[in-house]
């Protein structure tokens, strides 16, 4: 009776695995599967295997409707912003500098605080923004003023002029910098700059020659051609400090459309780099104005023919 039993399941238990095996297979993520005719003598309305789903499966995230208009904007908008916001906070320590130096904080009596206000209109800084930035240099705390000498890549030279509440953070803070770009502080470097009265004028459609002739009867010493932040051209009237309005007003007389006036620190020694140390020379001095205590960069750069 035992040995029967035994045949018994032998012969059940494969025949178990077998239907298990099945149906397994007819079970596949979630569709059952059943098979139909394979008889392929027949013609057959329906394909070898039918499938009737259980769930949706989605293989990959959904898709947002919109557009890239405020992508757009962010871009190119957000960047000029930035920057902007940056000139006029740097027009404001440049007041805050000029009434403490001039003593007084009206433009009539102030000759330098003048041309600082003159910049300002010329670089569209509203006219509220001045007003309240003159107020704020009446009323805020005086601080340090200071100008500090180094060289940069390939062996250029830099005055940076910062203006500060905390001396000790701000020499940190410069080193740090200056050390971060292959710079560092040296004594020196401004026997290499002189102090020299400059008027910025419109160059578009001014050729070389006429600028030159057009110094030398405004009587400066020399013109330099730049650009803007927008690339436009610019010409510089170089002079003494005691002649800038006497240039000024004469360019003007000739029909020079002039921009701004004012002292600056002018490099009698100006240098030519390689392009690689003219590119680290610029990054250092793009990353030194973006810096919250920096009110100028003076440099000795020149540009290659």
């Amino acid at each position: 009776m035992a040995m029967g039993w035994a045949v018994v399941l032998r012969g059940f238990l494969p025949l178990c695995l077998r239907r298990l095996a099945r149906l397994t297979a007819n079970n596949y993520m979630g569709a059952r599967i059943r098979p139909v005719r394979t008889d392929l003598t027949v013609a057959c309305r329906y394909p070898l295997w039918t499938t009737h789903p259980v769930r949706t499966l989605h293989l990959c995230s959904n898709l947002c409707a919109g557009h890239n208009k405020w992508s757009k904007v962010k871009n190119i908008k957000g960047p000029k912003d930035a920057a902007r916001s940056r000139m006029f906070m740097k027009f404001g320590m440049m007041i805050r500098i000029a009434v403490k130096e001039g003593g007084s904080s009206n433009p009539e009596f102030n000759l330098a605080l003048a041309n600082v206000v003159e910049q300002c209109r010329g670089k569209n800084m509203p006219k509220v923004s001045i007003e309240a930035a003159i107020k704020g240099a009446e009323k805020s705390k005086a601080g340090t003023q200071h100008t500090y000498e180094a060289r940069g890549p390939g062996g250029c030279m830099l005055l940076i002029d910062m203006l500060t509440d905390n001396n000790t953070r701000s020499h940190q803070d410069l080193k740090h910098l200056l050390s971060k770009h292959g710079a560092a502080l040296c004594d020196g470097v401004r026997h290499n700059f002189s102090r020299k009265g400059v008027v910025v004028a419109q160059g578009q459609g001014v050729s070389s020659e006429r600028a030159l002739e057009l110094a030398i009867e405004a009587g400066a010493e020399d013109v330099q051609e730049t650009e803007d932040e927008d690339d436009k051209s610019l010409l510089q009237f170089v002079c003494d400090m005691t002649e800038l309005k006497k240039v000024r007003t004469s360019l003007e007389e000739l029909g020079v459309r002039t921009v701004s006036a004012g002292l600056e620190f002018v490099s009698h020694t100006p240098m030519q780099l390689p392009q690689a140390q003219l590119e680290a020379a610029l990054s250092l001095i793009e990353a030194l104005s973006d810096c919250l205590d920096v009110v100028r960069v003076w440099d000795n750069l020149q540009a290659h023919d």
